[in-house]
């Protein structure tokens, strides 16, 4: 939340007179609500001992680091090749929500 106001306030006329107020917005949306997801990622891993879950506390990190990094560095470089790698953040973050569900329903634990 703290860079979607910082970007809000201190950099809204020139994401604006960029045409990259939305881009921005849209990058820091999805890094607050995977950022939650990993939260919650970590407290059922540590609950559940399930350490399979863990790799999609990773997959999260790596999709966030792809899909909102490069989404924030074009909104302040205007290099457009960045944004090939939004969609590689995109499968991380789908494939993310898939294994931490699968992991979840299976409930495997450690010792099993």
């Amino acid at each position: 939340m703290a860079l979607g106001a910082f970007g809000a306030h201190a950099f809204e006329s020139y994401l604006v007179d960029n045409g990259r107020l939305e881009t921005y917005q849209t990058a820091n949306e999805y890094h607050y609500y995977h950022t939650l997801g990993i939260i919650l990622i970590g407290i059922i891993t540590g609950y559940t001992k399930n350490k399979k879950l863990e790799i999609a506390g990773w997959m999260m990190t790596g999709g966030l680091l792809f899909f909102s990094g490069s989404l924030y560095l074009f909104c302040f470089t205007g290099l457009k090749i960045l944004v090939w790698f939004t969609p590689i953040g995109g499968v991380f973050l789908v494939s993310s929500w898939l294994f931490a569900a699968y992991f979840i329903w299976k409930g495997q634990k450690i010792n099993q």
